[in-house]
């Protein structure tokens, strides 16, 4: 369940430039995603999804991009 708590966009990019950071950094992904949560105040899991959504939206791993996802919303919320 959602806590309603709204992450600012510039925090959401911030931590998933960090995250890739650290990764290029160290040449692993292990922990990567607790420390940077921790440092930041974020649930790992959150950074987690918005790492995965990242990825997706630059092509680095197979996905429906950003892009494709808003296009499906707009399109079945159309009357």
């Amino acid at each position: 369940m959602a806590s309603g708590k709204a992450h600012p966009a510039e925090l959401r990019e911030r931590a998933v430039r960090m995250v890739f950071d650290l990764r290029e950094q160290e040449g692993d992904a292990r922990g990567s995603l607790r420390r940077v949560g921790e440092r930041l105040g974020i649930n790992p899991e959150t950074l987690r999804n918005w790492v995965q959504k990242a990825e997706i939206d630059s092509g680095q791993r197979p996905g429906t991009t950003q892009h494709h996802r808003l296009k499906a919303y707009r399109a079945a919320m159309a009357p």
